[in-house]
């Protein structure tokens, strides 16, 4: 049965909101301008979106500022580093190329988003070219890109994610080990995980 303030056609959306202004389309370029390399080049931190017949995926992905890199005006390298090795991310792109990122700057408003179609490569150069610390990642993504835009700061500005916390701030959410614990009705020793998470963080970053 349909709900009666539902919106479930095109038609409905559009009334709902309008017409998009003239910046928001011209902002709008299928390769990577100058200008959005600089944002790239710029960002410590991003989404990575990925799908599959099945469902989707949003990963964080982070590293030093540029750390994913422009080869060109439509191709971008980003090192798939360590991690947990359920790799869904890896497995979606090859079971569906699409994928999109939204890179974040500290302290800007402004993110950049990017569509694309990804593949996967263990290219010896490439792995050397993103090694850390003589550390190479286990394999690089090569996103070809199909649509790049920014998006205005106001998710950024009303959610106020870059204000400083109080120097006094406590933890609010759960710990990783707590989660883990009561996940698993207290099979998982919580506490343990916790006090060794850091120095395996730190050992295993790379």
């Amino acid at each position: 049965m349909t709900q009666p303030h539902a919106i479930e056609t095109l038609a409905q959306l559009e009334a709902l909101f309008g017409h998009a202004g003239e910046a928001s389309i011209k902002k709008e370029v299928p390769y990577l301008h100058p200008s959005y390399q600089a944002l790239i080049a710029a960002s410590p931190f991003a989404v990575f979106a990925t799908c599959n017949p099945g469902g989707l995926d949003a990963s964080p992905r982070g590293d030093p500022p540029g750390f994913v890199a422009v080869q060109d005006e439509k191709t971008l390298l980003m090192p798939e580093r360590r991690g947990n090795n359920r790799i869904d991310s890896l497995r979606n792109i090859v079971a569906d190329p699409r994928v999109a990122l939204l890179f974040l700057i500290p302290g800007v408003g402004e993110t950049l988003r990017v569509n694309g179609r990804a593949g996967i490569t263990v290219a010896p150069d490439l792995l050397e070219r993103f090694a850390v610390d003589g550390k190479e990642p286990q394999c690089v993504v090569v996103i070809r890109v199909e649509l790049v835009f920014f998006q205005c700061a106001r998710a950024i500005q009303r959610s106020r994610l870059w204000a400083p916390l109080p120097v006094d701030a406590e933890r609010s959410v759960p710990t990783p080990g707590a989660i883990l614990a009561a996940l698993t009705a207290g099979e998982f020793d919580g506490a343990t995980y916790d006090r060794e998470l850091p120095a395996r963080q730190e050992r295993t970053l790379y």
